[in-house]
């Protein structure tokens, strides 16, 4: 095979796109992918469903520039989607988009706030009181839900900006999937006679000035001038990779951002069985137009697949609960999934057991390539973001964990990151 100009490896959303990028310009790329398939964390598939479905990335969160400019490009349609929000607690619905009791004041303290630190210390300092006690849970739950984080290490400010920064721009699906977006970028690069190797997990890298030599699993060294390594944050952090020499100073900055944990739940039933008249006599309204439900259960969220009538109902753990389940069995998930809706709906879990048609658990936490959801700002993270971006000789790096912006933790954020890799190589060569 002939050496490229560059390696990339991962051939997630990142590396696709810088890949991609770079191929654009003249440049050869090899992308080194450790699991049998491309797409990272886009993972699109059939697999007994009716309709493909995401294992992971779903949404286009907003009015995103180069997730939707690419769409375009490849003459991909979107479908809007708008999220009905309901509420279950102690028995009852609710068509609420209130998360948090007195959030305006904590918000407002929030905003009064002068230096940075954990979220969970701000809450000691200002909100410990016992009539607090709901709102500190309702917190806690949002930011494992939404963010994927540890309301101990996550940053005040980070959170700050993103409350005080919400994106209510229209939220997208892919029609076919996020796996479209993947194989458009996946055949620019072949086409333009470069290649995509899977199952190439990446053990160790050796650099110098204008040489890396990367070796992967089966023994096998792929070399090129410079390399650009686009895997998941929970990677780098876990230390699969051995860089020679050693980068000390780049290892601890990959710890000092959060890196969150998550589980899908994905369920396709008979029916959509929310819809029926029993359960819109439970509610006093018809769930039709549900696009989210959240509820105090050990499954706390689950949403359809609204605008689109279907009886796919998605399930969602996040933060450090989802960490705690990291070791349980897909079936064992699944139980735990079916009691959570048997409580909401007061139906038995046989009866709703008998109902599936299809389901499946994606354990992004234990998933050996991956080991988290995705990223989120701790106190430190900025300073560390900082020092990744800036390349040692030969090596880049780019992931979504390297986005500041306000759509971090998202393929947008992925995809940002990858094309401003390439670009920076390119402009250095």
């Amino acid at each position: 095979m002939k050496k490229p100009d560059i390696i990339v490896v991962g051939a997630g959303a990142a590396g696709l796109m810088a890949a991609y990028t770079l191929v654009k310009s003249g440049k050869s790329v090899t992308v080194l992918e450790a699991r049998n398939r491309i797409g990272g964390r886009i993972h699109t598939v059939t697999n007994g469903f009716t309709n493909p479905v995401e294992l992971g990335a779903e949404f286009v969160h907003g009015n995103l520039p180069v997730t939707l400019g690419l769409l375009k490009e490849a003459g991909i349609a979107t479908t809007g989607v708008d999220f009905e929000m309901w509420q279950h607690h102690n028995g009852t619905f609710e068509k609420s988009n209130e998360f948090i009791e007195g959030f305006g004041e904590f918000l407002d303290k929030l905003n009064r706030l002068e230096e940075d630190m954990p979220m969970q210390v701000f809450i000691d300092q200002h909100f410990s009181d016992e009539k607090y006690a709901k709102m500190r849970n309702q917190i806690e739950n949002y930011v494992a839900g939404y963010d994927t984080a540890d309301i101990h290490d996550v940053s005040a400010f980070a959170l700050r900006n993103e409350w005080n920064h919400e994106d209510e721009d229209a939220q997208h699906r892919i029609t076919g999937g996020y796996g479209k977006l993947v194989d458009y970028l996946a055949k620019a690069i072949i086409s333009a006679g470069n290649n995509i190797l899977t199952d190439k997990a990446v053990t160790a890298i050796t650099w110098s000035k204008n040489v890396v030599k990367v070796s992967t699993a089966d023994g096998l060294i792929y070399e090129a001038a410079k390399v650009i390594i686009a895997l998941p944050l929970g990677v780098l952090q876990a230390g699969a990779i051995t860089f020679n020499p050693p980068i000390p100073h780049y290892t601890k900055a990959f710890n000092g951002i959060g890196f969150g944990s998550i589980i899908k739940i994905l369920l396709e039933f008979d029916t959509p069985f929310w819809e029926d008249n029993a359960i819109t006599g439970l509610t006093g309204k018809g769930l039709g137009t549900m696009g989210f439900l959240f509820a105090d259960e050990a499954i706390p969220t689950f949403w359809t697949q609204v605008p689109n009538r279907s009886p796919l109902l998605t399930g969602w753990l996040g933060g450090p609960p989802a960490y705690e389940q990291k070791d349980a069995s897909p079936e064992a998930v699944l139980e735990i999934t079916l009691t959570s809706l048997s409580t909401i709906f007061k139906m038995d879990v046989p009866v709703l057991r008998n109902k599936l048609v299809a389901w499946n658990i994606t354990n992004w936490t234990a998933e050996p390539f991956t080991l988290g959801s995705y990223a989120y700002d701790k106190v430190e993270s900025a300073e560390a973001r900082n020092v990744l971006q800036q390349p040692i000789e030969t090596l880049y790096f780019a992931g979504e964990y390297l986005y500041n912006g306000p759509a971090m933790g998202t393929v947008e954020a992925a995809l940002t990151s990858g094309k401003n890799v390439a670009a920076y190589v390119l402009d250095n060569n």
